[in-house]
């Protein structure tokens, strides 16, 4: 006997048991014949096929409309099975990609990592959280004898292509470095390997200075990059850092100007991404003057403190759900 034939009579034996006596004994015993079923391949529309055979048998009676409802079930459940199946496949090729992502944010994170400098008379805070799992903003600092590189970008986009442009900046950083001392140049260099590497419609905005530790001046160009500040400590005012440039890759042989700002004790020079600009209170924009208030409020605090509570100020105010990636970095030149 095949075990097709086996099956019928078994369930013929146990469905008369359940309605007879209604036990746990016999759901229990329904549950080993479901494992088996599944162990011979035997699909739900089978099943159902042989309950309504089985109670045709058993009730002799039955109406005709019962029974035709198991045929209208069979069709239901052939529909449901394979949107089941396709369903599991889905949830499989998701999970697959959320580890595939969770890898390559780590090894992003491992890429674009940069130790900040420790100089005597400045001190640096630098922090950048990405939105979502891959970060589409980069910073990085380069320590020369008497000048520490400062670059922050920003890809106009998210997601795994800002990544992606973003590796190819920090290759593009590890090529021009030790090459090109003077920001324009850094940027004008950059932008022919943006613009022959990057997809029409995926652009980069950029800054970059250099930070002079024997004469504390810091000299920066930008390419569309978001405005960052200038805190004067003798007047107890700020002042946006002036920024004219085209974003990188539009065309080439595109030429920067450059900017010098001297430093005096106590001053400080803050960088950021249009992340922490276009941070939203009730659903509004916030204004620039919140950002040097926060900025005003921690002053005395060490820098990496200081853009900490910064960044914890805007999750909080966003309901922990940041919308964009968020890099902030001070650079205060010590009293």
């Amino acid at each position: 006997m095949d075990f097709k034939a086996i099956l019928e009579s078994s369930y013929r034996e146990l469905l008369r048991n359940y309605l007879e006596e209604s036990s746990e004994t016999a759901l229990y015993q329904g549950q080993r014949f479901s494992r088996k079923s599944i162990e011979h391949r035997v699909s739900p529309e089978e099943i159902i096929s042989i309950h309504r055979k089985v109670l045709k048998e058993l009730f002799p009676g039955i109406p005709n409309k019962i029974l035709s409802s198991f045929d209208f079930l069979i069709e239901f459940m052939m529909d449901y099975g394979l949107a089941y199946q396709e369903h599991q496949s889905l949830r499989e090729q998701q999970f697959e990609m959320k580890s595939e992502l969770e890898i390559a944010a780590s090894i992003q994170e491992n890429l674009l990592e940069t130790p900040i400098p420790e100089i005597n008379d400045l001190d640096i805070g630098a922090i950048s959280i990405p939105a979502k799992k891959m970060n589409g903003d980069y910073f990085r600092f380069i320590q020369d004898k008497q000048k520490i590189g400062i670059a922050i970008a920003d890809v106009i986009g998210k997601g795994i292509p800002a990544a992606f442009c973003m590796s190819m900046i920090k290759y593009g950083m590890d090529s021009l470095s030790k090459s090109s001392k003077h920001p324009r140049e850094v940027l004008e260099n950059l932008n022919g390997v943006v613009e022959k590497n990057v997809n029409l419609g995926m652009f980069i905005t950029m800054f970059y200075g250099t930070y002079d530790t024997d004469h504390h001046s810091f000299t920066y160009s930008s390419a569309g990059h978001e405005q960052g500040f200038y805190y004067n400590a003798a007047e107890g005012s700020f002042e946006d850092l002036v920024t004219k440039g085209l974003v990188l890759g539009v065309k080439q042989d595109v030429t920067y100007e450059e900017y010098q700002k001297q430093v005096e004790p106590g001053d400080m020079i803050v960088l950021l991404s249009d992340g922490v600009t276009e941070s939203r209170i009730d659903g509004e924009l916030i204004e620039r003057f919140v950002i040097t208030e926060l900025i005003w409020e921690y002053r005395n605090l060490p820098a990496q403190e200081m853009v900490t509570k910064i960044y914890s100020f805007f999750e909080k105010i966003q309901n922990f759900d940041m919308r964009d990636d968020f890099t902030l970095i001070i650079l205060k030149r010590r009293v």
